[in-house]
C-alpha cells in the first residue's frame, strides 16, 4: 500500500478465536480494496491462538495488516488507544474482534462521508446469535442526524466511521480505567464535536455476534463495575452537554438501559449490602439527572424500579421484580383520565413516591391488559325462544371500570393485534351501543375487577369473537377473551323444532374464544327406518320389485 489509506480499521483483540478469523477475513475481503485499507490489530495479552492468528494475517498481507502485542490491560480501551496512535487513514473505524462486516461496508461508509462531509458515519448494524441491536436509527439513509431528532443516543457503540482529523483535533481517546462502556465517552464526544453525522441504512454494514459462551466482556461485568461505569459515563455526558434536550436525550438512554439493568430480575437474590449499594448509586444518578422529561418518557416498569431504588425501598423493589416475574404486569388503578400501575409502594406514605412514578404516561397498555384479563367461567342461558352467552371475567383493573362490556364481534382482529393480543382503538372509531347486561364487582384478590356479562344471540349465522372493551386513561382497548385451559360450554340447540338453531363456543388456534351460531339441519332418519319407509311406499303403489325366489309364484313357474 502506498500513500494515505482511506480508512484504518482498529481491532482490539483478546481471546476471540475462532471468531477472529471470520472478522479478519471480512476486513481483507472488503470491496474498498486493500490499497485503500489499513488494519491495525492489537493483541491484548491473549492466551488462546488469537495472537498467532493475527501474526499469520500480518505475514500474509504485510502492506495491509499491522499487529501489535501487549500485556493484558483488562479491557478494549488501552489496545484501541494504542492502535489510534499509529493509525494513518483519513477515517478510522472500530470493530469488535468477534464481529464481522458486510463486504461493501467500508466502501459505502467512506463514500457517504466524502459525499456529505460527514465527521461520523453510522452503518447499519444487526445482531446475530441472539445479540440485541437497536434498529430505530436504520429506517432510512440520512445525511444529517442529531442527538435530539433521531435514535442516535441508542447507538453509542464506537462501531462507526470517524474522520481521523476530528479525532486528533479533540484528542479523543478511550478511558482505560473503565472495564465496560469505555467506547461511550469517546462516541458521545465525537457526536457532540462532529459537524455532521450520517447514517447508511440501506446496507448491513456490521454483524454483531453474541458468542455461544456469552463471554463478551459486557456480559461478564459485575453489578458494581457496571454501576461505576454508568456513573462515570453519565457524569462525563453532563460535563460535555449543558442541561437541556441534548443532555436529556443521551441520559434517557442511560437510565433506560444501563441504570435499569442494575435493578432487573436478578436484584432480589443479590446480597443485601450489594442491594443497598446499587440503590444508593441509582439514587445518586436519579437525584442528579432524572428530569421530569426523562422520567415521563420511560416505560412505567423501569420508572417504578428506578424510583423505588432512589427511595431506598429495597424490599418493595424486590417485591415488584419478583411479583412481575411470577404473575406478569400488576393491575391498573383507573381514575378518570389517568391510570396507574399498582406496583408495590404505590401511595405508601412510608416511601413517599409521587403518583407520577406509577402513572401510565403516553404508554400503550394492550399487552398488560391482555396478560391480566382472564376468563373465569362461561355458559349458555336459555329462556323461551332466546339464548344468551354468559361469561365471568377477571380484569386487571381497579377503579372506574363500570363501562367495561363484552361484545361478540364479527370478523378477525388485525394482524397487528396478534403479538400483544389486544389493541388500542382510534379515538375516531365509534363503537355500537353494548347489547346485554353487565355488572362489575371487586375481585376477591383485591387487585382486580370481576365482570359479569350476559350477551344475547340472534339467529343470524355468524362466527363471532368474544372481546372485552375497556376504557383506560382516556383510550378504549379491545381485548380478545382467551379460553386456553378453560372448559367451554357444550353446544346448545335452541328455537322451535321447525327452525332449530345451534350455538357453539370454541377456542381457536390463537387461544381465543369464538362463538358460532347458525341454523341446525334436521337430522336424517336412521338407515333402517329409511329402508322400511321406501319399501312401504312401493308396496302401497304395487311396485314392490321382483318377487322373492322362494315365493309360491316362482315355484309354480318352475314346475
Amino acid at each position: 500500500m502506498s500513500g494515505t489509506p482511506d480508512v484504518s480499521v482498529v481491532v482490539a483483540v483478546y481471546n476471540t478465536m475462532p471468531y477472529l478469523t471470520e472478522c479478519l477475513n471480512s476486513l481483507i475481503g472488503q470491496s474498498i480494496g486493500r490499497d485503500r485499507l489499513e488494519i491495525v490489530a492489537v493483541d491484548d495479552g491473549s492466551t488462546d491462538d488469537s495472537g498467532a492468528e493475527l501474526d499469520r494475517f500480518a505475514e500474509r498481507y504485510p502492506g495491509t495488516v499491522k499487529v501489535l502485542h501487549q500485556a493484558n490491560s483488562g479491557g478494549p480501551a488501552a489496545p484501541s488507544n494504542r492502535a489510534l496512535d499509529i493509525a494513518t487513514g483519513r477515517y478510522v473505524y472500530f470493530i469488535g474482534s468477534d464481529d464481522h462486516l458486510g463486504e461493501e461496508a467500508l466502501e459505502r461508509m467512506v463514500a457517504c462521508a466524502d459525499e456529505h462531509g460527514s465527521d461520523v458515519v453510522v452503518g447499519k448494524m444487526v445482531g446475530t446469535n441472539g445479540r440485541y441491536v437497536h434498529q430505530a436509527l436504520y429506517k432510512k439513509n440520512n445525511p444529517d442526524v442529531g442527538l435530539t431528532d433521531s435514535a442516535l443516543p441508542w447507538t453509542l457503540a464506537n462501531t462507526k466511521l470517524f474522520r481521523r482529523d476530528m479525532v486528533e483535533q479533540h484528542n479523543l481517546r478511550f478511558p482505560e480505567h473503565l472495564p465496560v462502556g469505555s467506547d461511550q465517552p469517546f462516541t458521545i464526544e465525537a457526536c457532540v464535536r462532529a459537524r455532521k453525522i450520517s447514517v447508511v441504512a440501506d446496507y448491513t454494514c456490521y454483524y454483531a455476534v453474541k458468542r455461544g459462551d456469552a463471554s463478551n466482556i459486557t456480559y461478564r461485568a459485575d453489578h458494581l463495575a457496571r454501576l461505576r461505569c454508568a456513573v462515570e459515563i453519565m457524569d462525563f455526558t453532563a460535563g460535555l452537554l449543558e442541561a437541556g434536550p441534548e443532555r436529556d436525550a443521551v441520559l434517557r438512554r442511560h437510565f433506560t438501559w444501563e441504570v435499569a439493568k442494575l435493578v432487573q430480575d436478578d436484584f432480589p437474590v443479590l446480597d443485601r449490602e450489594l442491594q443497598r449499594e446499587l440503590c444508593a448509586g441509582v439514587a445518586r444518578l436519579a437525584e442528579a439527572y432524572l428530569t421530569d422529561g426523562i422520567r415521563d418518557a420511560m416505560d412505567v416498569k423501569r420508572r417504578v424500579r428506578i424510583c423505588l431504588a432512589q427511595a431506598g425501598a429495597v424490599d418493595e423493589l424486590s417485591e415488584a421484580i419478583t411479583s412481575e416475574k411470577a404473575n406478569g404486569a400488576p393491575p391498573f388503578v383507573v381514575e378518570g383520565e389517568r391510570a396507574y400501575a399498582r406496583y408495590p409502594g404505590f401511595r405508601d406514605p412510608r416511601i413517599g413516591l409521587s403518583d407520577r412514578c406509577y402513572e401510565l404516561v403516553r404508554e400503550a397498555v394492550p399487552g398488560r391488559l391482555a396478560q391480566g384479563t382472564e376468563l373465569l367461567a362461561s355458559t349458555w342461558e336459555q329462556e323461551g325462544e332466546g339464548i344468551t352467552y354468559a361469561a365471568t371475567l377477571r380484569l386487571p383493573v381497579l377503579g372506574d371500570v363500570e363501562g367495561a362490556v363484552l361484545r361478540l364481534a364479527q370478523g378477525a382482529m388485525p394482524a397487528s393485534a396478534d403479538k400483544a393480543n389486544a389493541r388500542k382503538l382510534p379515538k375516531s372509531r365509534e363503537l355500537p351501543a353494548p347489547v346485554g347486561a353487565f355488572t362489575t364487582e371487586p375481585g376477591e384478590d383485591g387487585a382486580s375487577t370481576v365482570l359479569h356479562a350476559r350477551v344475547p344471540l340472534d339467529r343470524s349465522p355468524a362466527k363471532l369473537g368474544a372481546r372485552v372493551y375497556l376504557d383506560v386513561a382516556g383510550s378504549t382497548y379491545e381485548i380478545p377473551v382467551r379460553g386456553v385451559d378453560k372448559p367451554m360450554p357444550l353446544a346448545r340447540r335452541w328455537g322451535a323444532y321447525e327452525t332449530p338453531y345451534f350455538a357453539r363456543a370454541t377456542v381457536n388456534a390463537k387461544g381465543r374464544v369464538v362463538i358460532t351460531t347458525g341454523p341446525l339441519q334436521r337430522p336424517k332418519p336412521p338407515l333402517v327406518s329409511r329402508a322400511k319407509s321406501v319399501l312401504a311406499r312401493r308396496l302401497k303403489s304395487g311396485s314392490a320389485g321382483p318377487k322373492a325366489s322362494g315365493s309360491p309364484t316362482s315355484r309354480a313357474k318352475r314346475k
